[in-house]
């Protein structure tokens, strides 16, 4: 089970977020913010900017669960602090080759 599934309608968003152990919270955040995840006691907490288009919260949390996907939340270095662009850029590409390899029916 993957974001594949997900953007090619095999699973729901639900099913994939009960997969990652992942939850979704909806917060004020600064208006350049428009998510974040990180693990908690084994949980994938998402928060997503409260303030954003009903389509920039879907695209948020697609990209947030790519994050989970590749591995970037645990990281053995602290790497990802010093290079936030490339984790987020890598994101991105990912969400982007998915969305250029479905299958339309």
């Amino acid at each position: 089970m993957n974001l594949h599934n997900l953007l090619s309608g095999e699973i729901t968003q639900k099913e994939l977020l009960n997969y990652y152990n992942a939850n979704i919270t909806y917060i004020r955040l600064p208006k350049y913010i428009n998510g974040c995840v990180f693990p908690y006691k084994g949980i994938n907490n998402i928060y997503i900017n409260e303030s954003l288009s009903y389509y920039k919260k879907k695209k948020t949390i697609i990209h947030e669960l790519a994050h989970i996907e590749l591995n970037h939340l645990y990281q053995i270095d602290k790497e990802i602090y010093y290079k936030k662009d490339k984790y987020e850029d890598e994101a991105d590409k990912y969400i982007d080759f998915l969305l250029n390899n479905i299958k339309h029916v």
